[in-house]
């Protein structure tokens, strides 16, 4: 029989998880569907089969997937877990088994069994396959028309170990860039480097050191450059033995950023350092000249997560705002200039992936205009780089947006000319959209809202792929 959940706040709300499975083939559409977005949409995130074991933190719920086909100014919906190893035994059990970041504290049952990991994080389609990302274990396939599970995909096993869920795309090569943290174990110092082609095939692996452990969720690239930013939100194992927390923020550590050229080595990654700051996500970054300049949501210090001596992140830190890095490549400081070019709360950052890695002007993002932090998205905004100007809509009272996602008009439209695609919570009814905005003119409101009947819950990181 399944346990109550805790009254916890990360399982309250739109974080209380859904624990259905479901399809909607025909979703009420209010406003117009573009009849020229012929797409299918993809958002992974968190949503815990049963109660959890022990200490319970957002990052540990099972993966779920949401897929959203638009074809013909209609929409399909369907939902499923991902079958892992973990989600399979526990759905046995009728009951949770793991911990989410202290295996001492499973059930003795699972003991030495070796899981597929959470899936819970990113959904990218590469290589002809859709998969299912978290940072701690290799990718899981998924099939992209029932969302059924396949299983763990090692590149024709050819990789073993931790990859990133944020993987970028070289949007002229077709390539596939991906790291891995604590890629030598739990909690080692080792970080993991990949290239796979346009087929799927994986053309480059190696394997460097950083400063110190840390918990390194994205990285940064260009198309000449790969940026790894060590942040002091560190591990240990230590600390995890003593039922401490296992990672924890330890700003005397400072920041580290590791830049490498794309056509050298891991041995040629040269090492810049800053004060401790933090970044979950980069919107982009490009290479000009002597210079790589880089935009980030940049924390003053990491939320969800404690200081080493257990106390609580400063609200007033833990809130990221839009930043500009500017690394120079021929001066021989290894400072990092920094500058704030917003000073609205914000995250989830995204733009035109056709520009990944080049330079760009427009850039998008889940923002509050409250600053309370957490997930409390109420708007989306819109940064031009080239006017330095920024376009807002808000939501109405009590409703929370997810990340934006561009998809553009065409595929030869001119950047920035297509939508955006977003879940939004409906705090009123206790239900979720799919809202669609024009991407040039956001403050207007959504073109149009595709209406579910249930909740959609706070998660991650979702993609799109063309429909044929």
């Amino acid at each position: 029989m399944a346990k109550p959940y805790p009254n916890h706040p990360q399982l309250r709300g739109n974080f209380a998880p859904l624990r259905m499975e479901a399809d909607v083939a025909d979703v009420i559409i209010r406003g117009e569907m573009p009849t020229d977005l012929d797409v299918s949409y993809y958002r992974n995130g968190p949503d815990p089969q049963f109660a959890p074991r022990g200490a319970h933190h957002w990052f540990g719920g099972d993966g779920m997937l949401h897929k959203f086909k638009i074809a013909d100014g209609r929409v399909s919906y369907r939902n499923r877990w991902v079958r892992t190893v973990k989600w399979k035994l526990e759905h046995d059990a009728g009951e949770s088994l793991f911990s989410a970041f202290n295996p001492m504290e499973n059930d003795p049952s699972v003991a030495g069994v070796e899981t597929d990991g959470l899936a819970n994080t990113n959904v990218v389609w590469h290589g002809d396959k859709l998969l299912a990302l978290e940072e701690g274990h290799e990718p899981f396939e998924i099939d992209p028309d029932t969302l059924d599970s396949v299983g763990t995909w090692t590149f024709d096993g050819k990789f073993k170990g931790p990859m990133t869920a944020h993987p970028k795309m070289d949007p002229k090569t077709g390539e596939m860039l991906f790291f891995g943290y604590m890629a030598d174990g739990p909690f080692s110092d080792a970080i993991s480097y990949q290239t796979v082609d346009g087929a799927g095939e994986l053309t480059r692996s190696e394997l460097f050191h950083a400063p110190y452990a840390s918990m390194v969720h994205d990285f940064i690239t260009t198309d000449e450059h790969v940026i790894f930013p060590i942040f002091p939100l560190t591990g240990s194992l230590d600390r995890a033995m003593k039922g401490e927390p296992a990672f924890a923020w330890e700003p005397d550590k400072g920041t580290h950023i590791g830049i490498m050229p794309r056509n050298g080595s891991v041995d040629d990654i040269r090492w810049f350092t800053t004060d401790a700051c933090y970044v979950f996500h980069p919107m982009n970054a490009y290479t000009e000249g002597n210079k790589i300049i880089a935009h980030v949501m940049q924390f003053e210090e990491a939320p969800l997560f404690p200081h080493a001596d257990g106390s609580k992140a400063d609200p007033e830190k833990a809130n990221a705002r839009l930043c500009e890095w500017t690394f120079d490549l021929g001066d021989n400081s290894n400072n990092v200039q920094r500058r704030y070019l917003d000073d609205i709360t914000g995250e989830f950052p995204r733009l035109d992936e056709r520009f990944a890695g080049n330079d760009y002007k427009q850039g998008y993002y889940a923002a509050s205009t409250s600053r309370d932090g957490g997930m409390g998205f109420n708007a989306i905004a819109h940064h031009d780089f080239a006017k330095g100007n920024r376009n807002l809509y808000e939501l109405p009272e009590g409703d929370l947006t997810g990340e934006p996602v561009f998809v553009p008009r065409n595929k030869s439209a001119p950047e920035g000319e297509g939508y955006l695609l977003t879940t939004v919570y409906r705090g009123a009814e206790n239900r979720s959209d799919l809202a669609v905005f024009d991407a040039e003119n956001i403050s207007d409101g959504p073109l149009a809202c595709a209406e579910l009947p249930h909740r959609v819950p706070h998660g991650f990181h979702g993609n799109w792929k063309y429909n044929s």
